[in-house]
């Protein structure tokens, strides 16, 4: 019996926020309309440039909890940069291996070089562990 792998684009959120890096925190937020990903992907600059993230719960941490105005904070000054990407079509499992060593619970998903998606523990274990068990 061979096993069915689910792969990182059979899961993912194809709706994602991208932003400018010297945007505001405030900017950024209004522009934001896929809150269910929690995050933004911060664009490239150039072609040699990496892309960034920044989470919900990073501007909770580094803006809100300091009582910094978010339109006087700037993204690239609290995205992480360069973010850890998954290849589209990564198994599944080895993603969520990737998530647990680095401590991770979202990533952009990157396929020819493009952001195409986000990944979370949330979509590998309820589209993708739960659909599995679901079909045997």
């Amino acid at each position: 019996m061979t096993t069915q792998i689910t792969r990182v684009m059979d899961v993912m959120k194809t709706s994602f926020d991208l932003v400018d890096g010297m945007d505001t925190v405030a900017k950024a937020l209004d522009t934001m309309s896929h809150v269910e990903t929690k995050c933004l992907i911060v664009k490239k600059r150039n072609e040699d440039d990496e892309y960034g993230m920044v989470l919900l719960s990073d501007i909770a941490r580094q803006v809100l909890a300091k009582d910094r105005a978010p339109e006087r904070v700037n993204i690239y000054e609290i995205m992480t940069k360069p973010a850890l990407t998954v290849p589209s079509d990564m198994d599944i499992r080895y993603c969520a291996r990737m998530f647990a060593r680095f401590d991770l619970s979202r990533a952009p998903v990157v396929s020819n070089g493009k952001v195409v998606g986000i990944v979370s523990h949330t979509d590998m274990v309820l589209k993708g562990l739960v659909n599995t068990e679901l079909e045997k």
